[in-house]
This record gives C-alpha cells, sequence and structure tokens, in this order.
C-alpha cells in the first residue's frame, strides 16, 4: 500500500441493531401514533434514492423515523450520534447509530469505526440500544400485532466515505489504502488467504465508486452522496433476523407437535378423532402463518432492471446465509406439513369408522326392532 494514504474530509460510522419485536407491524398505525406525537420532524415512509422506481423499490415502503441524538463515549471523548429507527411490516425495528468521520487521516478513520464497534458493539454490553428499543416501543406499542416476548438480534457496521481530500477512483483507491483492518476489526495483520476473503466481494458501478461487503461489516465510498447500498444492506439483515426467528419458533413447535401427537394416539377413539383434526388445525394455521411472512420477507425488496444493486443484494444474502437459514425454516415446515396431512387422514379415517359403526348399529336397531315388534 501507498505510504501517502489519503485523508478523509467527508465521512461517516453507521451501526445498525435490528430487533424481531412482533409478528407484524401496522405501518399506517405507527405513522399515526408518531403524528400524534406533534413533533417537528416527521415520520417517512422509506424510499430508495438513486434506483428508478421500475428497476428495484420496496414494496411495502418501511417507515423511518427520527429519534434524539444520544451521546456515544469513544475513549475519553464523548460525541454525538444521529439515532433513527426504521419499522418494516414483517415485524423488524432497525435502529442506527450515525456518527461523523469527517476530516480524519485514513488510520484514524479506521480507528473511530473500530472504537464505535467496541462501544455500541455486541460485545460492548452497551444500554443504548435497549434504551432506545424502549422509546420505540413505548412510541408505537398500538400498532405492533402480536408482539414477540424474545427478541433476536442482528447488528451491522458500516464505514462510509464521501469525500477523500484528492478525488480518487476505485482502483486507485485500493492501492493507496488498506481496506482490510476496516472490514476485519483486526490489527494483526492477516494472512493472503484471509485478505482474499476479506477482500472478495467489491463492486463498482462507476469508476469513482466502490462497496466491499463483508458478514458483519461493509464499506461505502460513494462521492455522489445519495446511496442505496446501506438499504439494501438493511434489508437482507432483515430478511435473515426473520428467517431465524421462525426457525427458532419452529425448532420449539416441533418436540411440542410430537408430544401433542403422542397424547392425542392415546387418547380413547371417540375422543382422538376430534382432537386429531383439532392439531391439524392447529398445525395448518402456523404453516400458513409462517408461510405467509416468509413471502413478505422474501418479497420486501422487489428487484427487477437494477443488475448492480441487485448483484450487492444477493452478495449480501450470501455471506449472511439467508439460504441455508431459509432451508431450515422449509424443512421444518415440510415436517409439519407431513404430520398436518397424516393427522388429517387419521381424523377423516376416524370420522369414516365412527359413521361406519353408526350405520351398523343403526341395522342392528332397526332388525331387533322387527323381531320385537312383528
Amino acid at each position: 500500500m501507498n505510504s501517502e494514504q489519503p485523508h478523509v474530509l467527508s465521512g461517516a460510522v453507521v451501526a445498525y441493531r435490528l430487533f424481531d419485536v412482533a409478528d407484524t407491524i401496522d405501518l399506517t398505525q405507527a405513522e399515526a401514533l408518531w403524528t400524534q406525537q406533534q413533533l417537528a420532524v416527521a415520520a417517512r415512509r422509506g424510499r430508495l434514492v438513486s434506483a428508478a422506481p421500475k428497476a428495484m423499490t420496496f414494496v411495502v415502503p418501511p417507515l423511518d423515523i427520527p429519534l434524539e441524538s444520544v451521546i456515544v463515549r469513544i475513549g475519553t471523548t464523548e460525541i454525538h450520534a444521529e439515532a433513527s429507527a426504521r419499522l418494516y411490516e414483517f415485524g423488524v425495528a432497525r435502529l442506527a447509530l450515525r456518527i461523523s468521520a469527517d476530516d480524519l487521516p485514513w488510520e484514524t478513520f479506521v480507528q473511530r469505526l473500530n472504537a464505535v464497534d467496541r462501544t455500541v458493539g455486541p460485545a460492548s454490553g452497551s444500554e443504548i440500544w435497549r434504551r432506545l428499543l424502549d422509546q420505540v416501543l413505548g412510541t408505537f406499542k398500538a400498532a405492533l400485532v402480536k408482539p414477540t416476548g424474545t427478541m433476536l438480534e442482528e447488528d451491522y457496521l458500516i464505514g462510509v466515505v464521501r469525500a477523500f481530500d484528492t478525488p480518487l477512483d476505485a482502483e486507485t483507491l485500493q492501492q493507496r489504502i488498506d481496506l482490510v483492518p476496516l472490514l476485519s476489526g483486526e490489527e494483526r495483520p492477516l494472512s493472503d488467504g484471509a485478505r482474499r476473503d476479506v477482500l472478495r466481494q467489491r463492486f463498482s458501478y462507476y469508476t469513482d465508486d466502490l462497496v466491499v461487503l463483508t458478514w458483519d461489516r461493509a464499506f461505502i465510498y460513494e462521492p455522489r452522496g445519495d446511496s442505496d447500498v446501506m438499504d439494501v444492506l438493511d434489508v437482507a439483515n432483515a430478511r435473515l433476523l426473520e428467517m431465524r426467528y421462525y426457525d427458532q419458533l419452529l425448532q420449539i413447535e416441533l418436540p411440542r407437535m410430537y408430544d401433542l401427537v403422542e397424547a392425542t394416539q392415546r387418547a380413547r377413539p371417540l375422543v382422538g378423532s376430534r382432537r386429531f383434526a383439532n392439531l391439524a388445525r392447529h398445525l395448518y394455521t402456523l404453516v400458513a402463518e409462517v408461510t405467509e411472512v416468509r413471502e413478505k420477507v422474501d418479497n420486501a425488496l422487489q428487484v427487477t432492471e437494477d443488475v448492480y444493486l441487485a448483484r450487492i443484494y444477493a452478495s449480501a444474502l450470501e455471506l449472511f446465509r439467508v439460504a441455508a437459514v431459509s432451508e431450515s425454516v422449509e424443512r421444518k415446515l415440510a415436517m409439519i406439513r407431513d404430520t398436518y396431512l397424516a393427522l388429517y387422514e387419521e381424523a377423516s379415517a376416524g370420522r369414516a369408522a365412527l359413521m361406519e359403526a353408526a350405520i351398523v348399529l343403526l341395522i342392528v336397531i332397526e332388525i331387533v326392532l322387527v323381531f320385537v315388534h312383528p
């Protein structure tokens, strides 16, 4: 790398934390609840700023909420961080802290990002996220449909540069700075293989922009200021979070299902048929609910013509292993569907047997009556 590293004139560190807070969020009601606060800053529906509406768009635009700034202590320095929230229809609340990183040497910019991770990252135990989440949940409680008891979390960290001291194209930028310490968070040198893995997911649309993705961090260089890349990463993280939630939900449901089936099989024949039918309806409802939410999550971002953002979105989903978690959910759903079909057939067979017994009984009664009253 060139020893004369560039100076970051305009940049920021953005820390995300996503929470699964409900089965569904009524965004229309949430918007009305925010309006009732009579605050100077209005909530607005999220939209992509650089992609054409026909090329990529939110199917159901999320609700973006400005929150009061918070103080983040980095070392001995207190820094004001812009705070915001985003609510997705499928039950995810995303919180964000944006910390200015202007007029910094590149090494100091990297240090700032790593310091933010230590301060508000997943291993920090910071209470900032909980306070912000409590504020959001308190404000929008009435808009939450079936709030979740135990909330899963996902986090992500992004270093954003809008301008260096000298204009740089993507190729020159990668020659002059080492992105690995920023993207890996490691201070010790990595092996060549590890470095290739860290820098594997690189994207540029113009000659002077650059996006590099990893599992939990990203670097974005966008001189034009507006970028939809962060929105795309946001949705990818939300999809991962929802798939993890339903994977755990079904993991808990399967043992319960087997216990209920066993208990139903031990019931008296006349009662068992009804219990089989009731359990089958319960499982059918569960499968229908999970399938409906999966469709909402999978279709949250509609991509048609924007190949560049589509590539970033697909790469983010691959990095986050969304497909693997989704396949796990599908396997569990398949087990429940098979059990539902078996229960339905068992209930139908039970009802048929009961009907046959009733018919035989009526025939016997009719024969008896013929002999009793000739």
